[in-house]
């Protein structure tokens, strides 16, 4: 059986968590033996076997970014011809899923990993173009075969989002963890040269720039952390100005008040990332919206300990009290995910951060315990194995 994977992301060219899913997932499909796993990527050309990249056309060079993603989409859905099925994964993708659907006569597969109707703060970013990308997220959705949910709190989102759409076709599959290639790595002249001490405690976030992850209140909260902890941002690519500003501005405020405080914008090659999260003593995980949540998953497996918020499918992975602590939040209802009381939850989040950064006894009891988490029920072939069952079931 040939199956079509289209993705915006693809490694290269990787910035979030679907770009992993997608890279680890089409990994473990290949190394089955039983299918034709082929990308479909934007980008780059790329030299992988199977794999084809797509650029923007150029005579939308100068269009808004959704218009620029249709283009691509289009000349995609053309590509997928000869497939028996196609699985696409976020927005970007969804719509040369649903165009090579009806084209070729093949059933699609969705992969959700957000919700636009869950950031409206994609607005800041897109203007009207997020109107378009709503729009193709709901048509693509409510006519795919299935769709594959990476968390449970996912799929519930999906189904209060639209509707329209009949339960008995949305799959749970979670994400899943690498953890040959996410394992500890004790290297500590290597972190030093990245400016932290791995003799100090450290308090390690890493992610996007974006409303979702809650960068800004982690920042609140590590102005309530011991003097003696350090506060490691591994943050790039801010979806806005006006986020980027902000996130300037506490980090300045930090820095006025305690010493440590490591900014590390560029994207670091993986070593790099598993060596500062080996070296940490927590990993903070401050989102207001997160489906599953890959990032918890690739500390766990470095042994770090975790504090996240309780929201989405982050419950579904850290267990609260064994593998690190999970932290209340009440949002509003209206999409945005907004903390009801902020001050509130930078408070809790900082309490929960203290209460682990300054045990290391009990954080690295709880680091152990989440590696073991992430090998038993997180690895890639059984996810794999999971999502071909969900391809057969439309077939």
């Amino acid at each position: 059986m040939r199956i079509d994977v289209l993705s915006k992301e693809y490694p290269p060219e990787v910035y979030g968590g679907a770009g992993v899913h997608v890279a680890e997932l089409v990994r473990a499909l290949r190394g089955r033996g039983d299918l034709d796993a082929r990308v479909h990527a934007f980008g780059a050309p790329r030299t992988e076997a199977g794999t084809s990249s797509y650029p923007d056309l150029a005579e939308l060079a100068g269009a808004n970014a959704a218009l620029r993603t249709l283009g691509v989409d289009l000349t995609i859905a053309d590509a997928c011809s000869g497939t028996d099925l196609v699985h696409s994964h976020t927005w970007y993708a969804n719509m040369a899923g649903h165009l090579a659907a009806l084209l070729h006569g093949v059933p699609h597969v969705v992969s959700a990993h957000s919700l636009e109707p869950l950031r409206p703060w994609k607005a800041e970013q897109l203007g009207g173009g997020y109107a378009v990308s709503s729009w193709v997220e709901r048509t693509a959705y409510e006519s795919a075969a299935a769709v594959i949910a990476v968390s449970a709190a996912m799929g519930r989102d999906v189904l209060a989002s639209y509707p329209a759409i009949d339960p008995a076709r949305v799959h749970v599959v979670h994400n899943g963890i690498d953890t040959e290639d996410w394992q500890p790595i004790v290297a500590p002249d290597r972190v030093r040269e990245l400016g932290v001490d791995p003799d100090r405690p450290s308090v390690v976030f890493v992610g996007r720039i974006t409303r979702q992850k809650g960068l800004p209140h982690f920042l609140r909260a590590c102005a309530l952390l011991p003097p003696d902890v350090q506060v490691v941002l591994c943050a790039g690519a801010p979806d806005t100005p006006e986020i980027m500003a902000e996130v300037e501005g506490l980090v300045a405020e930090l820095r006025a008040t305690r010493s440590g405080v490591v900014w590390i914008a560029e994207m670091l090659p993986r070593p790099d990332v598993v060596a500062l999260l080996t070296a940490a003593t927590v990993f903070a995980c401050p989102s207001i919206y997160e489906p599953l949540g890959i990032v918890n998953l690739e500390a766990m497996a470095c042994e770090t300990a975790v504090v996240a918020t309780a929201t989405g499918g982050i419950p579904e992975v850290v267990v609260d009290g064994t593998t690190g602590r999970l932290v209340p939040l009440e949002q509003a209802t209206d999409g945005t995910g907004t903390p009801l009381d902020p001050e509130r939850y930078v408070a809790d989040f900082a309490a929960a951060l203290v209460e682990v950064v300054t045990d290391r006894e009990r954080a690295t009891a709880m680091g152990r315990a989440g590696r073991q988490r992430a090998i038993e029920s997180f690895s890639w072939a059984a996810i794999a194995e999971r999502t071909v069952e969900v391809y057969g079931s439309v077939r």
